[in-house]
């Protein structure tokens, strides 16, 4: 795995990279894997909890918006499944009320950011997911409202993109492209959580765990398929893209004819938190046992790829 040996710390706990503003802190850590590794990188960028003291004071409800905001705690489950299979692992020390990893630069609701309007991007004031209060910097929460007491400044802006955003994002593209050149195809496993999914008259018992691939655009389909047959053959209950079909992540490392595939994996907190869904819970260790067995198969399936360029043969 020489293309990514060069982001390897000398110790265990990773290369520290970015930096959170206005403090020393690292923005994200990434973690090479033991060698010889598997052709998959596994990410989490929205299980972030450093929060510097300035911006929890900027918060109106921190404790309520820290526990809405985050995918709370499932980057233990990711640890778990980089110890398990000696994967690569990138994850977000940066929390996501600073700035979204999973959102492209100009996602932004503009009109919470001050300053001279000549200066901002061009196009419309909401962009895309903006829209809903979840862009790049989030803004609004379901039943809370505005998160912030006041306004961010372009410069804070600019600086959280500058030192958090492009490093992270430079990271994992470095780590994937390392993994094709050594083994012909790489697969990201995007981490996430998600709140329990509301059942309904067609689907009375909603998913644990929901699949995304950008509808096909962002990996290999049989990936996919594989990813699903194997959660349901472990009697887990799975959807394909709805509600959840990735993001700014999946479009922008994704690239099935370079043979960088990239899947986004949501696992409902339910299944690995305590009942208030805010600690670690005792089922936690089963859904990275779980999810550590996924990646091995997963990766075998890549590696195939890699010498074939494809995967119809798996996936039948």
């Amino acid at each position: 795995m020489s293309g990514i040996s060069n982001l390897a710390g000398a110790d265990g706990t990773g290369i520290a990279g970015g930096r959170i503003p206005g403090t020393q802190k690292p923005a994200f850590r990434f973690h090479p894997g033991r060698a010889p590794s598997l052709p998959v990188v596994v990410a989490v960028p929205h299980a972030g909890r450093d929060y510097p003291a300035r911006v929890l004071d900027e918060m109106r409800e921190p404790d309520w918006s820290q526990l809405r905001l985050e995918d709370r705690h499932v980057d233990l489950i990711g640890r778990d499944v980089a110890r398990m299979t000696g994967v690569p692992l990138l994850v977000a020390e940066a929390p996501r009320a600073l700035i979204d990893l999973n959102r492209s630069p100009d996602d932004m609701d503009w009109t919470m950011v001050s300053g001279d309007a000549r200066e901002r991007p061009r196009g419309s004031l909401v962009n895309r997911r903006a829209r809903s209060g979840l862009g790049l910097v989030p803004r609004r929460l379901h039943g809370l409202g505005e998160i912030w007491k006041g306004r961010l400044s372009q410069s804070d802006l600019a600086d959280r993109i500058e030192t958090i955003h492009r490093p992270y994002h430079r990271t994992l593209g470095k780590a994937l492209e390392g993994i094709r050149d050594a083994w012909g195809a790489a697969l990201l496993v995007d981490l996430h959580s998600m709140p329990p999914l509301k059942p309904n008259g067609a689907n009375p018992k909603p998913a644990e765990f929901v699949i995304g691939d950008r509808f096909g655009a962002s990996s290999d389909t049989g990936l996919s398929a594989r990813t699903l047959e194997y959660l349901e053959g472990a009697g887990r209950r799975t959807a394909h893209n709805r509600p959840y079909s990735g993001g700014y992540v999946l479009d922008t490392h994704g690239a099935p004819r370079r043979n960088i595939h990239a899947l986004q994996i949501e696992v409902c907190r339910t299944t690995y938190l305590d009942t208030r869904l805010a600690e670690p819970g005792p089922r936690l260790g089963s859904v990275a046992r779980l999810l550590a067995g996924l990646v091995r198969q997963l990766a075998e399936d890549v590696a195939r790829m890699g010498e074939t360029g494809g995967l119809a043969m798996a996936a039948e």
